[in-house]
């Protein structure tokens, strides 16, 4: 078995508050808390990406945005600009919700359209596609998971948190067989203790979505296995 340290673990954590409600005194708390766990990022909404870099000035922790987000039906166009602004407001990553309803419509032609219109607008910064894979058939999944390697993505993402159901390991193993070693896949969703995360984990998960970061790693006492 393989030990992973409360330290390993904080490394695969983007530590996330996505609440519509969410203040600047809670986005700082946010930056400070992964400071402190040398969490991977914080993950925000676009309108907080310029502060969270403030608040995280200095420190090796990276700031990811959500594009699209939660429903991924807005226009290409629109996710495309919205990258642009979170790229010049200092976005390490993205983290992208793909169009559902044109991805189980079968047009395979508009989502990957999309999907590379934000790609380049991330200008070599790492996108995560999110699939939202409650809402999908295992052969949808293995669908999208074929458009985000061939656009160009760097990740493929399970949720968005916001829907009926999160990451599961069911999920996670499917995206890991479907992308294989090409890309990234990040469980996100429904995380909140140690154990799930490195199930998760152990499911071939490379990055965890999650705002309970902090009650993961200090649940993780004296190293845990998967």
């Amino acid at each position: 078995m393989t030990k992973l340290s409360a330290v390993q673990l904080a490394a695969y954590i983007d530590h996330t508050l996505l609440k519509p409600d969410a203040s600047a005194a809670q986005i700082e708390q946010l930056c400070a808390e992964a400071r402190e766990h040398k969490f991977f990022s914080v993950c925000v909404n676009g309108s907080w990406v310029a502060a969270a870099r403030h608040f995280l000035d200095g420190s090796d922790v990276k700031v990811a945005c959500v594009v699209g987000f939660p429903l991924g039906a807005m226009a290409g166009d629109v996710k495309r600009y919205e990258t642009e602004v979170a790229v010049d407001d200092g976005a390490h990553e993205i983290d992208m919700v793909l169009d559902i309803a044109r991805l189980k419509a079968g047009d395979d032609k508009y989502v990957f359209r999309e999907l590379c219109d934000v790609v380049e607008a991330a200008d070599e910064r790492p996108v995560k596609v999110i699939l939202e894979t409650c809402l999908l058939t295992d052969v949808e999944k293995v669908r999208a998971c074929r458009l985000a390697i061939e656009s160009g993505a760097q990740f493929v993402k399970t949720s968005t948190g916001f829907s009926t159901a999160g990451a599961t390991v069911a999920d996670v193993k499917l995206l890991r067989q479907a992308v294989g070693e090409e890309l990234g896949v990040k469980a996100s969703g429904g995380i909140r203790d140690a154990q799930t995360a490195l199930a998760m984990i152990a499911a071939g998960a490379t990055r965890l979505g999650t705002s309970s970061g902090i009650a993961i790693v200090k649940g993780l006492s004296g190293g845990g296995t998967y």
